[in-house]
């Protein structure tokens, strides 16, 4: 009896996958819980194992495809030699009926004949076709009303008018110009991943959605970097963990957040959502792109106990292991693009949060302490924030609180 292979729960608020790609072939002998195919979801990659063992007797839902919780990706056939010889011998069943001529393949060459956007966009009518070139929806999209399933300009204004939803259909922006030929072979096309797509989305919608404004400030690391050069060894030592920067940062981000509270708030509706504790998003670069695990009730942790977990989420993420779990609830997130030799840059509110602090690469700069010209290691700090919830006070303020916590690192041990 074949065990079927379906997509597991995925998440909160997590409907849908991507087929990344599937490590065993139709007819591969498989273990029980032994990885067979790979998802990816908007927000991690994830592994399904094998339900049962036996021999992966079909695949159903192919590299790239798009599938919902609880679909149906394959199934698993019981025994390893005989059952896999089952399968070897399909493709022979599946090229007899080639040998038969045309009958048996012309119900295969109808199905495909409307999917050409080249017939249906041509017979459409011109009205559909300058809908389609200002607005950027394609017809093919579209279930059409008209005749032999024609997309009528009625059509076209009812999927404009709808919701966002029909909106993801549409194209980012105006298609692009065709490159000239010559440059156009040097080009290479490849689809984004669902991670990048989501990645493109939500930080367009947080452009889009909130009153985004961000604010500067630096900060002298003296004492910091003076902090760490004294105790890293031993630090190391006792916690087997490295001391960094990220446990001091976001030691000084909890102060700084109690004392300025909007900025750990979220709108819901009409709603201000004051959020009570502190679970804190450190931004997390890897070869798939941008993820931000969250360090929960980070206020009761030490700083030794930040830097394990942040350690700890950092290889997760980098090994592709972080659960949907390990991304959810986060009320404030800290990125450093320090460590890619960053400057200066305004980041981009995680959403719903309404802050989002950043970090920068430290280097030594002229400044005058007690009328004194003197270099010292300085960092510029930037916070985005949501401007319809924190106002420009409260956002100087917690920037402030940061950078005192930062340059009196006494502070952050007193929990002045």
């Amino acid at each position: 009896m074949a065990t079927e292979i379906r997509v597991p729960t995925l998440g909160e608020s997590v409907t849908e996958a991507t087929i990344g790609k599937w490590f065993k072939k139709a007819g591969d002998t498989v273990a029980a819980d032994e990885p067979i195919v790979e998802l990816e979801t908007d927000k991690v990659t994830i592994e399904v194992p094998a339900p049962s063992a036996g021999v992966l007797s079909e695949i159903i839902a192919k590299d790239g495809e798009t599938v919902g919780v609880g679909a149906l990706l394959g199934s698993i056939g019981e025994g390893s030699g005989a059952a896999k010889a089952a399968p070897a011998a399909a493709p022979v069943k599946a090229e007899a009926p080639k040998a038969e001529g045309p009958k048996a393949e012309a119900p295969k060459a109808e199905a495909p004949a409307p999917a050409p956007a080249a017939a249906p966009a041509g017979s459409n009518g011109p009205a559909v076709a300058k809908l389609a070139a200002e607005s950027g929806l394609n017809p093919a999209m579209l279930a059409g009303t008209g005749k032999d399933a024609r997309v009528t300009k009625g059509d076209m204004l009812a999927a404009l008018a709808a919701a966002p939803a029909p909106a993801a259909a549409r194209a980012p922006a105006a298609p692009r110009a065709p490159s000239a030929p010559d440059d156009a072979a040097r080009e290479e096309r490849v689809k984004m991943t669902k991670l990048r797509q989501t990645i493109a989305r939500r930080l367009k919608d947080a452009q889009d959605t909130a009153a985004m404004l961000t604010t500067f400030n630096d900060v002298d690391m003296s004492a910091v970097m003076s902090l760490r050069a004294q105790y890293k060894d031993v630090f190391e030592k006792k916690h087997g963990v490295k001391l960094g920067f990220m446990g001091f940062f976001t030691k000084a981000v909890i102060q700084a957040l109690k004392d300025v509270p909007e900025v750990n708030a979220e709108i819901d509706g009409t709603d201000l959502v004051y959020k009570n504790y502190y679970h804190i998003g450190i931004a997390v670069g890897t070869d798939k792109g941008l993820v931000v695990p969250v360090v929960r009730d980070a206020d009761q942790l030490s700083v030794a106990g930040i830097e394990k977990a942040i350690a700890g989420l950092g290889r997760k993420a980098r090994d592709g292991k972080l659960g949907i779990e390990d991304m959810q609830g986060g009320t404030f997130t800290i990125t450093n693009g320090g460590i890619y030799g960053s400057l200066m840059s305004t980041p981009i509110l995680n959403a719903p949060q309404s802050g989002i602090l950043g970090m920068h690469r430290i280097e030594e700069r002229p400044v005058v302490v007690k009328g004194q010209i003197v270099a010292r290691p300085m960092m510029y700090l930037a916070l985005s924030y949501d401007h319809r919830i924190v106002d420009g006070k409260g956002a100087v303020t917690f920037l402030v609180r940061v950078k005192e916590a930062l340059e009196d690192p006494t502070r952050l041990v007193l929990d002045l």
